[in-house]
């Protein structure tokens, strides 16, 4: 059962639990009391408490993802697009991150293909 559980796998997995039960538990509140969801989530009620925990869970694992992939990927002062996030807003920085991301795992990937014509051309062995 253990087989492939890493450390981050299972924190993903609580991070699901826990954001499946947090906004189920404000949904089956709407219904018990039979709210307008919708109307609930323009004034407040149990509609917004489900929102908000929805997407706090998903600023969560967000960051963890900026943490996890910026060390992963070399890319430096990953925290700032975190603290960012309060100042601006998550909505801004993560796509913000997922660009820079992107253009990381580009720069990579040119770089080792440039690694390896280089090795083609010299006769050379390269471990990428």
């Amino acid at each position: 059962m253990t087989k492939n559980w890493t450390p981050l796998a299972v924190t993903w997995l609580v991070l699901a639990i826990a954001g499946l039960v947090g906004t189920w538990t404000f949904n089956a509140l709407a219904i018990v009391q039979m709210r307008d969801f919708i109307g609930d989530l323009v004034t407040s009620g149990p509609a917004v408490s489900s929102l908000t925990v929805d997407l706090l869970f998903v600023a969560v694992a967000g960051c963890i993802l900026i943490i996890v992939e910026a060390r992963r990927l070399g890319m430096k002062r990953a925290w700032l697009y975190i603290v960012l996030s309060g100042i601006t807003a998550f909505a801004f920085t993560f796509p913000l991150f997922l660009a820079m991301r992107e253009r990381a795992i580009t720069a990579r990937a040119i770089s080792v293909e440039a690694l390896s014509v280089d090795a083609l051309s010299t006769g050379k062995a390269v471990d990428a």
